[in-house]
């Protein structure tokens, strides 16, 4: 399975919020490849890679393995089913998506849509009260099926773009999984500077909580969270973006180490790879938050793969910022900088 397949592998398997099994269960099975004693721990994926030493520092690659989606929090009469969000999905799009409804089997669902006809032009936002599911299922039927609490994740297939460029939906933060998945394939048989575990945590659209048990638990001397960041499109603040196809964002912040900014930048200048920068003016809002402030605190950074339409059923990448990830991580844990 080359890169590409693996994301889409990834990205297509179901895992929102608080139900990640399905994605984890695959993303073990990828990791066990490596590091052969990985296992899920409290919902996170962990595995030990290579030869640990007492000589060495330790280091963390994490990246987050939930998706935005929705949850089951009622049936109506009519048999519509009414939900809460799981993260922040953004309501501009919900209505006429396809979804899928995972309770004892799956169903496909389509979120109600007011016909512009029926509307008197009001155009406003719904909240996620507001939003109704049809499966056709009558209240009885699905009540069968169906169980308060159930997940809900949009119903979306990735597809190829032109060049490297793939859409789907989940690419956050699963193409950060496959990037720490061909970092490790990089650095078999080569010798690294660090201890090197790996956590594909759970919950961090629900505020970074499997980062926290992660950090705690681990206790890193060294921690780097690979997520995504906005890449820019058209009509967005190019000062707050980054560019598909020009390489990972190394996160730089005063929540940040700036040791380990310098030590990934200075990795991607030796081996002639390209990279960007992103300024944060405060917490990142990713799971590096957690490692940073963990007990006695590890020295934390961002590394970014760029992604267009975040928290999207379309959202868009470039496979070759993921690759160019591994290689800056797989640089940077070769040498010691830092």
């Amino acid at each position: 399975m080359d890169i590409k397949d693996k994301i889409i592998a990834l990205s297509e398997a179901y895992g929102a919020a608080g139900d990640e099994i399905p994605a984890a269960e695959l993303a073990l099975e990828m990791l066990r490849e490596y590091c052969p004693n990985a296992e899920i721990v409290n919902g996170n994926v962990v595995g030990k890679f290579g030869t640990h030493s007492a000589e060495k520092p330790s280091l963390v690659l994490d990246a987050h393995i939930d998706q935005v989606g929705m949850i089951v929090t009622s049936i109506t009469s009519s048999g519509f089913i009414k939900v809460g969000n799981l993260g922040g999905i953004d309501r501009r799009l919900l209505p006429a998506q396809q979804v899928v409804i995972h309770g004892k089997k799956d169903i496909k669902g389509v979120i109600c849509s007011i016909p512009p006809h029926l509307s008197n032009g009001d155009g406003k936002v719904l909240e996620i009260a507001d939003i109704a599911i049809d499966t056709g299922y009558s209240k009885s039927d699905l009540e069968k099926i169906v169980s308060l609490g159930d997940s809900i994740t949009f119903d979306v297939k990735c597809r190829k773009l032109l060049g490297n460029r793939i859409t789907g939906g989940a690419l956050d933060d699963r193409c950060g999984v496959a990037a720490i998945l061909h970092t490790l394939e990089l650095l078999e048989n080569r010798e690294t500077a660090y201890n090197v575990t790996v956590i594909f945590s759970a919950q961090e659209e629900l505020g970074e909580r499997g980062a926290k048990i992660g950090a705690f638990s681990l206790a890193p001397d060294i921690a780097i969270a690979v997520d995504v960041s906005f890449a820019y499109a058209q009509g967005e603040d190019e000062k707050k973006c980054g560019y598909l196809g020009k390489g990972a964002m190394v996160g730089i912040s005063p929540c940040l180490s700036r040791e380990i900014s310098n030590g990934l930048i200075n990795a991607a200048k030796s081996a002639n790879l390209p990279y960007q920068l992103e300024v944060m003016n405060g917490l990142t809002s990713t799971n590096a938050d957690r490692y940073s402030s963990s007990r006695e605190g590890a020295k934390a950074c961002t590394l970014s793969i760029p992604l267009r339409n975040m928290h999207t059923p379309t959202e868009v990448i470039d496979v070759a910022d993921v690759v160019n990830t591994a290689e800056i991580l797989a640089e940077f844990i070769g040498r010691k900088d830092v």
